[in-house]
């Protein structure tokens, strides 16, 4: 029945939103992680991509986390000649996460996860009344 392959796209749709949450996160959580010794880097902002994998036992293509990699973005300084980490200027470099970013982000993911709960629920409920029906 083609209902459950609706139930199988949705779970994993939530499943790699649920990714995404989680290295969101991870982002926020590290927003302040300098390194430790002079000149050390700081955490990097990870980020998460998609793809379409054709699943061979339904016959569907589904979505799954390609990859979890690094921002390779710049890394901001700030003068603090007090920090174990800072430089022989006496700069500090600070990681590449942006709040306001991970937040949209954020959004983006919950209101996606949001969607795939919907069709779910909206599938349970055919199949249900196909099961009072055929009683």
């Amino acid at each position: 029945m083609d209902l459950t392959k609706a139930l199988t796209i949705s779970a994993r749709g939530m499943d790699v939103q649920t990714a995404r949450l989680r290295v969101i996160a991870e982002n926020l959580a590290n927003q302040d992680t300098t390194g430790s010794t002079q000149g050390a880097d700081p955490y990097r902002r990870k980020t998460i991509t998609f793809e379409n994998k054709m699943d061979q036992a339904l016959g569907q293509p589904m979505v799954q986390v390609k990859e979890i990699g690094q921002d390779h973005g710049q890394l901001p300084l700030r003068y603090d000649p007090s920090n174990p980490a800072a430089n022989a200027q006496g700069y500090v470099k600070l990681p590449n996460v942006n709040s306001f970013t991970e937040v949209m982000d954020m959004r983006e993911a919950q209101h996606s996860y949001s969607a795939n709960l919907s069709v779910m629920q909206v599938t349970r409920g055919m199949l249900t009344r196909t099961i009072d029906m055929l009683k």
